[in-house]
């Protein structure tokens, strides 16, 4: 098995100093920063992220998966930046005001990083001014939001006008998800997609951008 095979199981066993100790020989053996993130992350990730849509793992397996892959991404970000690997792109997520659930956000955030995007998470109870606000400072090629209540899941159209009426809505890929969201309700308020879980958001992103 090569280091690079070695870091993938064991990030997908959630053993985050076997991934870090893996990571310091690759890059003491002379492997490309942006080849140990793809080969030996990236790819591990997408295989929990596959099992997780297909009920193959649950989310205790993926949280634990997603800590040993930010952990690396922690120890590679300098060796990413000073060769120049570059996000892929850059997201914007939150879970919309009035609505504090968070895990299924957390896991979208996860998998998202975990596909080789940069994300600022905005948090729960996100107001649709707020996210405006977010999009005008940080130009990102995706904004996702979250909503795990029927009483919350309408302020999600709000978001989207108010995207509208700023100006910022053209080169904007936008996508929901939550437990009461379908795509029936995601065409009606004008988001590009409903992804149903959060191993679907991140692929949906990666063929995005």
């Amino acid at each position: 098995m090569s280091i690079l095979e070695e870091i993938g199981e064991n990030l997908k066993d959630g053993d985050v100093e076997a991934v870090k100790a893996g990571i310091d020989e690759a890059l003491d053996e002379g492997y490309e920063p942006g080849k140990i993130l793809n080969k030996g992350l990236l790819q591990a990730m997408d295989e929990i992220g596959e099992k997780f849509s297909n009920n193959e793992v649950f989310v205790p397996e993926v949280l634990i998966a997603a800590r040993a892959m930010n952990a690396g991404t922690e120890l590679l970000k300098p060796k990413l930046i000073e060769s120049g690997v570059e996000a892929k792109g850059l997201v914007i997520l939150g879970t919309v005001e009035g609505d504090l659930h968070d895990i299924g956000k957390n896991l979208v955030r996860m998998m998202m990083e975990g596909a080789g995007f940069e994300v600022k998470d905005l948090g729960t109870d996100v107001s649709a001014d707020e996210f405006v606000e977010a999009v005008e400072e940080y130009d990102p090629d995706i904004l996702a939001m979250s909503a795990l209540l029927t009483t919350t899941m309408t302020n999600m159209e709000e978001v989207i006008e108010k995207v509208e009426e700023a100006g910022l809505r053209d080169d904007l890929f936008i996508m929901v998800g939550g437990a009461p969201i379908t795509d029936e309700f995601a065409d009606d308020i004008g988001a590009d997609s409903y992804c149903k879980d959060a191993a679907e958001a991140g692929r949906v992103a990666k063929q995005v951008v």
